[in-house]
This record gives C-alpha cells, sequence and structure tokens, in this order.
C-alpha cells in the first residue's frame, strides 16, 4: 500500500467513501421503508419486493453486513487518508486531512444519503436488495459469529430473540395510518375506513331508535285506524305489539300485508297470524355494532330490539342504521341534507329532533356536545335543567344556545339551536 500511486490511492478513496455514503444510505431506506407495501408488491409477484421482504424479516443478518462494510471502509478509509497526508511532508497534514475527511464523511457519507434515502426509502431499499444479498453471502461467516455474540451481550438484560416485537398495527395506529394517507385515499373514503375503525367503540345504544319513536302497529286499535296506518307506513317492516310495546307479537312484512290487501282478504286474527310468523329479535343494551353487524348476518335480520337490564324494550337498532355509521346517511343529496333529525330555519338557525343522538349530533354538524352521560340532546337538556322545561326555556351549553320549543310526554320534542355570540374583548 505504501509503494501505491498516489492517484490510486485517492480513487480508492473515492471508493471507500462512496461504500460508507452507500451503507448510511440504504440502511436508513431499509429501516424506513413501508412494509406492507413491500408486502403488497411481493405479493404481486415482484422479485425485488419478495428479496427485500425476505431481508426485512431478518434484520440481524442484513444490518450486521452493513456494519461489516462500514466498519471496513471507515477503518480503512481513515489509513489511506494518513498514508496520503504523510506524503505530503506538511508537518499539518495529519490534522488537516482529518478534518477534512471528517468533513467529507459527515457531510456526503452520512447526512446527505441519509435524507436521500429517508425521502425514497421504497425505491432506495429496493435497489439495494441484490446487493445485500451478496453481502450476505460474502460476510456470512462474520455475521454468524458477530450476532451470537452480540447475541449473549443482550441476554445478560433479558433481550432474547423469542422477545422481538411484532409489526402488526393497532387499531389507533392503522385510524393514524389512514388519517395520514392524504391524497393517497379520496377523503370520502377515508371517512368510511374511520368509521369501520371506530365501529368497536360504538355500541347500539348510540344509534338506535328510541322506544318513544318506534314506529309499530298496535293490534288492539281501532281496525280503520290500522288500516291506515298500514297505508300509509313508508317502512317495509314493522313491529306488531298488543297494547303495550313490551307484548310484542312479530314482525310484520309489509309485502305480504299488501298482498293480503290486495286479495281483501286482510282481517285483525290473518294480521296476528302474519306478524307473529316472524318473531321478533332482542340484543342486549351496550353491544358494540360489530358484533351486532355480525348477529346481523349470521341470523339474516335487519332489525333488532335493545333491551335493558331489566328486561324492558329500550329502542329499536336496524342494520341501515348500522350502514350509516359507515357511508353516512342515505340521502339522494348528500350536499343539501345534513342530518335526518337537523333542518335549518329562515334566520339559519338548526330545528332539531331532541331525540336525536349526541354523537349523530357532533358527527354530522362537527359540533362538540359532550357525549359522556346522556346519549341524546333530551337527555342532555334535562340534565342540565334538571328538571322538565317548558317551552321557550333556554339555556347555553358550549358554544351554542338552546331553546326548547316543544314538550311531550315529559321529554323535549324540538329544540332551536343558534351558535352562541363570542364575548368581545373588554377594553383595557
Amino acid at each position: 500500500m505504501d509503494k501505491a500511486p498516489t492517484i490510486v490511492l485517492v480513487l480508492i478513496l473515492l471508493g471507500l467513501l462512496l461504500v460508507i455514503a452507500f451503507s448510511s444510505g440504504t440502511e436508513v431506506a431499509m429501516l424506513s421503508v413501508n412494509r406492507y407495501r413491500i408486502r403488497h408488491r411481493a405479493a404481486g409477484g415482484e422479485r425485488r419486493a419478495r428479496l427485500l421482504e425476505t431481508l426485512l424479516a431478518h434484520p440481524d443478518r442484513w444490518l450486521g453486513a452493513n456494519l461489516v462494510i462500514l466498519a471496513l471502509a471507515s477503518v480503512a478509509a481513515s489509513t489511506i487518508a494518513t498514508l496520503l497526508a504523510l506524503r505530503t511532508g506538511e508537518p499539518h497534514a495529519v490534522a488537516v486531512m482529518m478534518v477534512l475527511l471528517t468533513v467529507l464523511v459527515i457531510v456526503f457519507c452520512e447526512l446527505a444519503p441519509k435524507i436521500f434515502a429517508a425521502l425514497h426509502a421504497e425505491s432506495v431499499a429496493l435497489g439495494a436488495a441484490y446487493v445485500y444479498r451478496a453481502l450476505l453471502w460474502i460476510t456470512w461467516p462474520i455475521i454468524w459469529l458477530a450476532n451470537h455474540v452480540a447475541r449473549g451481550f443482550l441476554r445478560l438484560f433479558g433481550v432474547t430473540r423469542g422477545s422481538r416485537t411484532t409489526h402488526a398495527l393497532s387499531i389507533d395506529e392503522l385510524r393514524g395510518v389512514v388519517t395520514e394517507a392524504g391524497g393517497l385515499i379520496p377523503q370520502r373514503h377515508r371517512e368510511m375506513l374511520l368509521s369501520i375503525l371506530d365501529l368497536e367503540r360504538v355500541s347500539v345504544n348510540d344509534i338506535m331508535i328510541p322506544r318513544q319513536e318506534i314506529a309499530a302497529i298496535d293490534i288492539s286499535m281501532n281496525w280503520d285506524d290500522i288500516l291506515d296506518r298500514l297505508r300509509q307506513t313508508p317502512h317495509s317492516r314493522l313491529p306488531a305489539y298488543d297494547g303495550e310495546l313490551d307484548n310484542l307479537i312479530g314482525i310484520l312484512h309489509m309485502k305480504r300485508v299488501a298482498q293480503e290487501l290486495a286479495r281483501g282478504a286482510l282481517t285483525r286474527e290473518r294480521l296476528m297470524e302474519i306478524s307473529a310468523a316472524r318473531e321478533p329479535y332482542f340484543v342486549p343494551e351496550g353491544t358494540p355494532l360489530t358484533q351486532q353487524l355480525a348477529q346481523f348476518q349470521r341470523t339474516r335480520r335487519r332489525l333488532a330490539f335493545v333491551v335493558n337490564e331489566y328486561g324492558d324494550i329500550a329502542g329499536l337498532v336496524t342494520l341501515e342504521d348500522i350502514l350509516e355509521e359507515i357511508v353516512g346517511e342515505f340521502t339522494s343529496d348528500p350536499a343539501t341534507v345534513t342530518h335526518k333529525d337537523v333542518h335549518r330555519d329562515a334566520a339559519g338557525n338548526w330545528l332539531v329532533n331532541a331525540s336525536a343522538t349526541i354523537r349523530a349530533l357532533n358527527r354530522s354538524l362537527g359540533w362538540q356536545l359532550p357525549e359522556v352521560g346522556p346519549r341524546t340532546l333530551n337527555g342532555l337538556l334535562l340534565e342540565k335543567l334538571e328538571t322538565i322545561p317548558t317551552p321557550g326555556t333556554a339555556l347555553r351549553i358550549g358554544e351554542y344556545d338552546f331553546e326548547v320549543l316543544q314538550i311531550a310526554d315529559n321529554a323535549i320534542r324540538t329544540v332551536r339551536v343558534r351558535a352562541a355570540p363570542k364575548a368581545e374583548p373588554s377594553a383595557a
């Protein structure tokens, strides 16, 4: 080495610096590459992606190969730089060469390659896959020995090979990935994916139709009133009960009722037979929507009655309600409808059905009403007022003023909501 021409030593030094830059950059790329994108490309049959996935599955191997070439290149570069400095014959050449080499390594062999690799992790990692496979073949004896020594040292601190962490994402991490997807996923699709991830946190109580708003048929009613309700109902299925909702008979399928009406053969007894042919389906309060959706699929049902701990019917949940949690409300013009229980008056205020759930209002209107405690707007207002109000009663919750418009059956039916005026800053 001492007798080699200076130009040869300079070329060797430049080559070693390139090796150091390659080692630094590819290490960052391999550690920061999106494993799920690589797995997807590997499943599509791409050879480089398959090789890279294999390398990433054993990080101790390729990291060992990377450290071997990095250590050898760093030591050799330092040695050759010292030889070049000594050949100049200058008294301070070694110190100057040390400073110069340090700057070159930091700027051009560390920072620049790592920044580039972080910005183009996937392409850099895929391009380096074949190089690392060759390096593994060349350096495997050194890697084998180094890995065993390193594992023995880590075992002293309780770190074993079997304690390697998994790369599976949690629900919160998946939610963060979807949120940060940006332009890769359309906004509407991101909202649907986030809604699916949120189903586990939502129960049937959050979306059920309250008991007092369940559309049903009382078999004991006047026959003419029953016929009028059957002809005017917009629903394809109606619960049928006798006297009280808790005395359910079954579920009326309006297609069968229409057939009997067309033949003129519909009687009270026949109506009871049709409803009894489909027994009601009950689910307990607090059932998560993911579980309820699976039950609907398994039992081939479209609606279920939610019962409380005393066995009383608290509300009704339908398959459509769960689907709306994912895709939003079913409407012909989503741009003109915010929520089925919310309407705007001429002054721009909101007229809200107080039986609407707080969660639905917050999602559709962007409000920040408290979701801990009462589930409906009626329950929230009654909790704040601590009494049954009269029409015209007003109160402020957060950034909104609520005015009670209608009261029925000891419950608030309709309220007017307007944004509270912002307090003006006081004069100094």
